[in-house]
């Protein structure tokens, strides 16, 4: 997946300027794709020289600069094109992972720590995934496009789960008598 894909499917959900689009990606595909705010505005930048979007000045406040950006045809082709062309595989990059892998050859190295730490992280977005859902799903009758984000967000819950689960049961193999 390319940057320019999630960028296309935020936009297409609404128009917005590059601010405002890098806030809400922040807020939801930001969970599972990650992007600074300078990839967003320089990726705004190469989608429009393809002809995927175009930026027109905010009419709601003359004084602004601002720009907002809105999907053309050509790029919601493109989005099309790449939602129905293969997808890479089993892409999974965890650099706690590799780690763990090198603590088993040349260790013990003394991650408890950072287990810990990644553990806490993983507590906390699975807390905040939890609020999302409470917040944004109550709706007894959502259409398809709530059922499909809601279960986006539960896929979201149960990695977080599963990851918490199974951190801490690797967790007793990094403390100093571990694994023994």
């Amino acid at each position: 997946m390319s940057i320019q894909h999630a960028l296309l499917t935020s936009l297409m959900e609404k128009p917005s300027s590059g601010y405002e689009l890098a806030r809400r990606f922040d807020k939801s595909i930001g969970y599972f794709w990650h992007a600074t705010h300078q990839q967003i505005y320089r990726e705004l930048g190469r989608m429009a020289e393809r002809g995927w979007i175009a930026a027109q000045d905010d009419e709601g406040d003359a004084r602004s600069r601002k720009k907002v950006y809105r999907v053309l045809p050509a790029g919601r082709e493109e989005l099309v094109r790449w939602v129905l062309s293969p997808t890479a595989g089993l892409d999974q990059r965890d650099e706690i992972l590799v780690k763990l892998r090198a603590d088993a050859v040349a260790g013990p190295l003394g991650l408890g720590d950072e287990m810990r730490r990644m553990i806490a992280l993983h507590e906390e977005r699975l807390a905040t995934y939890r609020a999302i859902e409470q917040r944004d799903f109550a709706d007894p009758r959502p259409d398809r496009a709530q059922q499909l984000r809601h279960a986006l967000l539960r896929r979201g819950i149960r990695y977080e789960e599963d990851w918490v689960a199974w951190g801490t049961a690797v967790l007793p193999l990094l403390e100093p008598e571990g694994g023994r």
